[in-house]
């Protein structure tokens, strides 16, 4: 079940949404004035939704080393559109 609380809870209430997102291994949506602001989540669930961002990141960085190949955003951006088309 989704979890959304006002961000005061998480002041008021941190060890109810301590237990939540690390038990319960979801993540809490905490909202101020009605509005979303922000998610929390365990550093395991964080780290399993980045690391392989971070891992192609740093593949990246060791190519572009290798490489004098530069691009302009337009290019770049429209590589990385077509890639994402194309998986379709």
């Amino acid at each position: 079940m989704i979890q959304i609380r006002p961000v005061s809870d998480l002041r008021n209430k941190f060890p109810e949404i301590e237990k939540i997102v690390i038990e319960g291994g979801q993540p809490v949506y905490l909202t101020k004035n009605g509005y979303g602001t922000m998610v929390v989540l365990s550093l395991e669930t964080y780290a399993e939704l980045t690391d392989d961002i971070e891992l192609r990141l740093d593949e990246a960085d060791r190519e572009a080393d290798l490489i004098d190949a530069r691009y302009t955003h337009d290019e770049l951006f429209s590589r990385v559109r077509a890639r994402i088309h194309a998986g379709r």
